[in-house]
């Protein structure tokens, strides 16, 4: 079983992500990553979001991105890819 990867774009940090980042990174149990480019600048300009074990999720405020997040990670573990003991 794997761990959740969170990873984060440093240009898309405006948006508050960095908050959210540093909650997520308080839980040993998370992988978080932070880059300089994810290379989905039309995006990242547009609204705050996060890659989540290779997929983008996104949302229209940083603390839905965090709800989003944790839903993501919630729904790989209920399909048994991830071992959060």
């Amino acid at each position: 079983m794997l761990r959740p990867i969170i990873e984060f774009c440093t240009s898309n940090m405006h948006w508050g992500t960095d908050e959210i980042m540093s909650k997520l990174e308080e839980n040993p149990d998370y992988d978080v990553i932070e880059y300089g480019c994810l290379s989905n600048c039309g995006q990242c300009n547009a609204e705050p979001y996060a890659m989540v074990n290779g997929e983008i999720v996104s949302a229209d405020s940083a603390e839905l991105l965090y709800e989003v997040i944790m839903n993501k990670i919630k729904e790989a573990e209920a399909w048994g890819n991830l071992d959060l003991d």
